[in-house]
C-alpha cells in the first residue's frame, strides 16, 4: 500500500485523525479524496492487508490446541479479551494485551473493556452487522425524557447513510420497516429452512415481530469501484476475524486504507500512543498531539489544522480528559461538565433456544457471515412496555448439529466414528440485544494515582444496568420462548444473564452531541462547542445507544463531519 509511514515530523497537516479504526479510516478516506493532506496517528502496530493475517487460513487441526488459547497465556495476558466470541488461537494477536493494558472500576461495578490496538482497530474485529438508525431513535430521548434530544434527524443522515453503504457494501433486503429503514443493498444471504418457517410463524402469530436476513457489510455482487480496491464477493467461510485477503468484509485495512492511500495525500504514524492534545489557549484552538512511543516511550509532538478523534468511545474520552488545561481543568472541550459521562453500551443479556423437528432432509452448504434478526418492536412511546421503556431486537439463527456440537456425546469405536459423520438435530437460537438508557452516574474517568506504562492515567468505570435494562431481558426472554414455543420448537430453553456492560462492544456516550453547549461536549456535526478545529466522531457522540449495532451509523456521522468541515475551511471559516 502506497501510504507514507512516517516517525519525527515538524510539518503542520491539513489534518490529523486519531484512530484508525471504523471512524478513522472513514475520515482519513473522506478528507484525502478532498485533497487534504492527511495525518492518521495509531497507537499500535501496522498491519498490512493480506501480509498480516497469520491465522487466516489455518486449519483448527494444525493449531496446538485446536485454536483454544493456552490457558497460561490467557492468565498472563487476556483475561478480558478471551470473554470477547472473536477471540482464539488464530485472532489473538488482534486483541489488546490485557497485562499491558489495565483499567479500573469502582466497587461492585464492571466493564469488560475490548480492545485492538493496531492500523484497523477493531474494523478487523467486528461482527458487521449494519443497521440505520431511525427517526424515532433520534427523537427517543426528547419523547421519554431520558437523555438529552439528538441534535440531528433521520433526514441529517440519510444522504451519508446511502454514501457509505454503497461504497462499504451492504447485503440485505428492503423491508420497508419504519424502526428499520432500508440501506442501499447488495443482494442477501439466504435463509434457512428452519428460518423460513419461524418467520412464517412470526407473520402468523406475532405480527409486530419481522423476522429478515441480518443486514451485513458483506459484498455479494461487488462494484467496479470495490473490485478496483482489490475487493471480491464473499466466499462464506465465517472467518472474517481471522483477517480477510479477498477484502469481502469492510474494514480499513481493506476498504477505506487503499481508497484514501490512493490519492498520497494520506500519512501514518504507527506506534504512537497520543498522550494529550495540544491546545493553545490564546486562539482557542488545538494545534496537535503529545505522543508517546508503543516501544521506547521516547516522546514526540504532531501538528495540524484540524483534528478529528476517532480513537473509540473509550480512546476519545481519555485523550480529552487527559489533555485538561487552566480554561479546561476537568477535561479539553468540558465546559458542560458531561465529558465522560452517560456511558452505555448495548445489553446482551437474554437468550433462548430449541430444536426444530421436521427439516430432516435439509442441510445448507457454506458458513453464511450474518443470521437472522428481528427489529425493534418497541421503537416509540406508544409501543413500549408496561414494566421497562425502549426496547431490544434479537439476533440469532438455525443451525444443524454437527461432529463439533455432538463430541460430548457418549461413545466408542467405528459405530461411534460413523454417528458423528451424520447430521443431528436441527437447532435454533435467539439472543436480545436491548438498549441501555443513557444515565449521568454511568460514567468513566481517569484515576487518581494509577497509569499506565505510557505514563497515562488509568481508565476508571462506574457502571451498572438498571432495574430497566433487567426488565427488558426477562421480558425478552419470555418473549423468545412464546416465539420458539408457536414455531413447534422442543427442548426450549432461555437464560437471562449479568454479563457486564463492555461486552457487546458497542459502548457509546461520554462526550455526547447536543444543541446546547451546557450539557453536551459536541454539537451536530459533531464539533466541539469549546475549540472550532475539534471533532469527535466516534461512539462517543452518542446520545443514546438505539437498538441497533452502531458501526455503520458511526461511518455515516464521520462523512457527515468531514463534509461539514471541508466546507468550512472553503468557507474560511475554519
Amino acid at each position: 500500500m502506497p501510504s507514507s509511514y512516517i516517525n519525527e515530523s515538524k510539518e503542520e497537516f491539513d489534518v490529523l485523525i486519531v484512530g484508525s479504526g471504523i471512524t478513522g479510516g472513514w475520515a482519513a478516506k473522506e478528507f484525502c479524496e478532498r485533497g487534504f493532506k492527511t495525518l492518521m496517528v495509531e497507537r499500535g502496530r501496522a498491519v498490512k492487508h493480506r501480509v498480516d493475517y497469520i491465522g487466516e487460513n489455518v486449519r483448527p487441526w494444525k493449531q496446538p490446541f485446536r485454536q483454544r488459547v493456552e490457558k497460561k497465556l490467557v492468565d498472563d495476558q487476556y483475561k478480558i479479551q478471551q470473554q470477547c466470541y472473536a477471540f482464539n488461537d488464530a485472532t489473538k494477536h488482534f486483541f489488546g494485551n490485557d497485562k499491558d493494558l489495565p483499567y479500573s472500576t469502582e466497587k461492585d461495578t464492571k466493564f469488560s473493556w475490548i480492545r485492538a490496538n493496531q492500523l484497523g482497530g477493531k474494523s478487523l474485529l467486528w461482527h458487521r452487522q449494519s443497521y440505520r438508525l431511525c427517526d424515532s431513535d433520534f427523537k427517543a430521548n426528547s419523547l421519554d425524557g431520558y437523555g438529552n434530544d439528538w441534535p440531528i434527524r433521520y433526514s441529517d443522515l440519510e444522504g451519508f447513510y446511502s454514501h457509505v453503504e454503497e461504497f462499504a457494501g451492504i447485503s440485505g433486503t428492503p423491508e420497508n420497516l419504519p424502526q428499520l429503514p432500508d440501506s442501499k443493498f447488495q443482494p442477501p444471504f439466504e435463509l434457512m429452512g428452519p428460518e423460513l418457517a419461524l418467520k412464517a410463524t412470526l407473520e402468523k402469530d406475532f405480527p409486530d415481530q419481522k423476522l429478515i436476513i441480518g443486514r451485513a457489510a458483506h459484498l455479494t455482487q461487488p462494484t467496479e469501484l470495490q473490485v478496483s480496491l482489490g475487493r471480491v464477493q464473499c466466499q462464506a467461510r465465517n472467518e472474517c476475524q481471522k483477517g480477510c485477503s479477498f477484502g469481502a468484509y469492510f474494514s480499513t485495512q481493506s476498504s477505506t486504507l487503499p481508497a484514501a492511500a490512493k490519492t498520497n495525500m494520506l500519512h501514518i504514524a504507527p506506534n504512537s500512543v497520543v498522550h494529550s492534545l495540544i491546545y493553545d489557549d490564546k486562539t482557542k484552538r488545538v494545534k496537535g498531539v503529545r505522543v508517546i512511543d508503543n516501544d521506547d516511550l521516547s516522546e514526540r509532538e504532531y501538528f495540524a489544522k484540524i483534528v478529528f478523534l476517532c480513537a473509540s468511545t473509550v480512546g476519545s474520552t481519555q485523550i480529552l480528559l487527559n489533555s485538561s488545561t487552566k480554561e479546561f481543568p476537568n477535561g479539553l472541550a468540558n465546559s458542560s461538565g458531561v465529558l465522560g459521562h452517560y456511558l452505555m453500551d448495548h445489553n446482551y443479556n437474554a437468550d433462548i433456544g430449541g430444536t426444530i423437528e421436521g427439516f430432516e432432509g435439509e442441510y445448507f452448504k457454506g458458513r453464511r457471515p450474518t443470521g437472522i434478526y428481528i427489529p425493534n418492536f418497541h421503537y416509540e412511546p406508544d409501543r413500549y412496555h408496561s414494566k421497562f421503556i425502549r426496547g431490544y431486537a434479537f439476533a440469532g439463527g438455525a443451525y444443524r448439529e454437527n461432529w463439533g456440537s455432538r463430541a460430548s456425546e457418549d461413545g466408542i469405536g467405528l459405530d461411534f466414528k460413523n454417528r458423528l459423520k451424520q447430521p443431528g438435530k436441527w437447532k435454533i437460537r435467539l439472543s436480545a440485544q436491548g438498549e441501555m438508557l443513557p444515565q449521568f452516574e454511568n460514567r468513566m474517568s481517569l484515576h487518581s494515582t494509577r497509569k499506565d506504562k505510557w505514563g497515562i492515567p488509568l481508565v476508571n468505570f462506574d457502571i451498572k444496568w438498571s432495574d430497566n435494562e433487567r426488565a427488558m431481558m426477562r421480558s425478552a426472554a419470555k418473549l423468545g420462548e412464546k416465539m420458539l414455543s408457536s414455531l413447534g420448537a422442543t427442548e426450549i430453553w432461555s437464560n437471562v444473564k449479568d454479563d457486564a456492560p463492555g461486552l457487546a462492544i458497542h459502548e457509546v456516550g461520554t462526550a455526547r452531541m447536543g444543541r446546547d453547549p451546557k450539557e453536551s461536549v459536541l454539537n451536530g456535526f459533531n464539533q466541539a462547542h469549546d475549540i472550532s478545529n475539534l471533532f469527535v466522531t466516534d461512539g462517543a457522540s452518542f446520545c443514546s445507544t438505539a437498538v441497533q449495532n452502531p458501526s455503520l451509523t458511526f461511518m455515516a456521522l464521520t462523512a457527515r463531519a468531514v463534509d461539514y468541515a471541508a466546507k468550512e475551511v472553503k468557507a474560511g471559516r475554519l
